[in-house]
């Protein structure tokens, strides 16, 4: 009887403190979503701006350039997610070319998808659209944002090394 008691409380426990599946999903992408935004924040604050000029090859972006790519894509991928036409009316890796203008794209375009992301419902989340062509959940969308962002923070991560500079991810504190 103690040991039904027991157990009976424990999962009493469980579901009274226990969050809806939507705050876990949501909570999660917003979670992952805010991990690499920071770090790239970060990054663009850290760098000096004589290197936003910097690529390792001709054959690739300069370090703004990622930069001001990752505000493209918060454009791209939130809208998607939001169901809304992008706010974006120019090429940001064109018109943004100092790191000030840079930072600042950086800080509306995250902004713009911190407003996405925390306005996330687990209905919305699941709801299909069409991302390049291919059919996903909203989810997978924000999921995706997040992968995108982390795939360049890691280019990021390299130039900053290259230079010198210890990433945001390494510095700790």
């Amino acid at each position: 009887m103690r040991l039904t008691s027991a157990i009976a409380a424990v999962l009493l426990l469980a579901a009274v403190t226990s969050t809806p599946a939507e705050a876990q999903v949501t909570g999660s992408l917003n979670g992952l979503h805010d991990i690499t935004v920071n770090h790239l924040k970060a990054t663009a604050e850290k760098v000096p701006a004589d290197l936003y000029d910097f690529r390792p090859t001709e054959d690739v972006r300069s370090l703004g350039q990622i930069l001001a790519h990752v505000a493209n894509a918060q454009y791209s991928f939130c809208s998607v997610a939001s169901g809304q036409d992008s706010p974006l009316s120019e090429n940001l890796e064109e018109t943004a070319t100092t790191k000030e203008q840079i930072t600042a794209a950086l800080a509306d375009a995250f902004a713009y998808c911190d407003d996405v992301y925390a306005s996330m419902t687990d209905e919305r989340a699941s709801a299909m659209v069409n991302l390049f062509g291919s059919e996903m959940a909203v989810a997978g969308v924000l999921a995706f944002n997040s992968m995108h962002n982390y795939e360049h923070y890691g280019n990021l991560v390299t130039y900053m090394r290259i230079n010198g500079i210890v990433p945001p991810s390494s510095a700790g504190g």
